[in-house]
């Protein structure tokens, strides 16, 4: 179904993210996300190891080197890059309700 989504994107530390709707109702919400070096804005997108401001049209490279963004207070977590297929599989597992195999 296609349409207007109460979820806004973001992104944080070079990672594309989703906020719901219930954060979004909190003052600021958006200082914690990441924003444009050249206009300040929040509205970024993150695509094919780029991030671009969907206000000005500034698009960098990504820097997800984990050394870069924990010196820049993000949670290491974050950061880490891990194993992709790893982290899907669990998130996947979550929303549908199974174990982890």
């Amino acid at each position: 179904m296609r349409g207007s989504s109460p979820w806004r994107r973001g992104v944080l530390a070079d990672h594309q993210v989703l906020v719901c709707p219930a954060c979004q109702r909190v003052d600021g919400w958006a200082d914690a996300l990441d924003h444009c070096a050249s206009c300040g804005s929040a509205a970024l997108v993150c695509r094919l190891g780029d991030v671009e401001c969907r206000d000005c049209g500034h698009t960098r490279e990504a820097v997800r080197d984990e050394a870069t963004r924990t010196a820049g207070g993000v949670p290491a977590a974050a950061a880490s890059g891990g194993d992709l297929s790893t982290e899907v599989a669990a998130a996947l597992d979550r929303v549908l309700g199974r174990p982890l195999t």
